[in-house]
């Protein structure tokens, strides 16, 4: 035995997978009401994308199980906040409001250097902690119960403040693909801390994201595609093999319509963004006709 080997059979020890699984094994991971994927389309930044989006969908005949806005709370009136619980009530779909103090609006401008890039989005200080949680009660308070984190740390303590009761129980975490999860150990520990559901890096390949399933139970929201800040490359023919292997997944769709990961979406593009979520349903019942999908409104998170 190599002391390779002696490495992967550590990792198989402590319930890890031994390495990238390119054998790529089918998922029998489900979620709770016995589907293997959601579609979810993000960058949605105010009501009236939201809408232009959601009647278009209903056009389609399309259940879409979630919205996420990427711009933060802190970037919306207490009445768009309203407008959006209530188009997500109407249509009975998923909404997740990020959590608006990051690195990119700090005072700092770390984050805007070739170097600083590598801290991603996570939070200097502990003041942008405690602003950190003030956005989620804030928007707690309307209703909202989902919402994308940028920083491990802050996770953590949301997670804490969420068991005692500091916010609200139900609220449910998304940590975006800004974090670098890029491997199953990542992921392990993110769950550790009360992610509910996990974005990885959005080029992840179909052997990661399948060892990355083995080792964590949480949804694993992925990038079908991506805004030309973040490659702009399109994945839709690989649709069928990312709910395969990573099920149970949420399809992140529409990406490409926009030129950044904070792209403040136009009623015209929130359309475009529909049809590509059309384009991959396409794919789905071409290729993989027998996948199951929630049906909208019958879905926990």
């Amino acid at each position: 035995m190599t002391t390779m080997d002696e490495t992967r059979d550590f990792l198989g020890s402590i319930g890890l997978p031994k390495g990238d699984a390119y054998d790529l094994p089918v998922s029998q991971k489900r979620f709770t009401d016995g589907a293997q994927y959601r579609f979810e389309v993000p960058g949605i930044q105010g009501p009236a994308a939201m809408r232009a989006l959601l009647e278009k969908l209903h056009e389609y005949e399309i259940d879409i199980h979630r919205v996420t806005q990427t711009k933060g709370i802190m970037s919306l009136l207490d009445s768009e906040i309203e407008q959006m619980v209530s188009l997500a009530s109407k249509y009975r779909t998923q909404l997740i409001l990020a959590i608006g103090p990051r690195a990119t609006t700090d005072t700092s401008a770390s984050a805007k250097t070739e170097e600083g890039k590598r801290i991603g989005y996570r939070l200097r200080g502990q003041e942008q902690i405690v602003r950190a949680i003030e956005e989620v009660k804030r928007a707690a308070k309307f209703g909202v119960r989902g919402f994308l984190v940028y920083d491990e740390g802050c996770l953590w303590v949301l997670n804490e403040a969420r068991k005692v009761g500091e916010i609200p129980i139900d609220c449910h975490f998304k940590m975006s693909a800004h974090a670098g999860i890029s491997n199953p150990c990542s992921a392990k520990l993110f769950e550790s801390i009360g992610l509910d559901s996990i974005n990885p890096v959005r080029d992840i390949q179909l052997q990661m994201l399948a060892a990355i399933r083995q080792a964590v139970n949480i949804p694993i929201d992925i990038h079908t595609e991506n805004p030309t800040s973040s490659g702009g490359f399109i994945r839709h023919y690989e649709v069928p093999e990312m709910i395969r292997v990573a099920a149970p997944v949420y399809l992140k769709t529409g990406g490409s319509v926009a030129g950044t990961h904070s792209w403040d979406t136009t009623v015209e593009q929130a359309c475009q963004r529909a049809k590509q979520v059309a384009l991959v349903k396409r794919i789905i019942d071409e290729y993989y006709p027998e996948a199951i999908a929630s049906p909208a409104g019958s879905i926990g998170w």
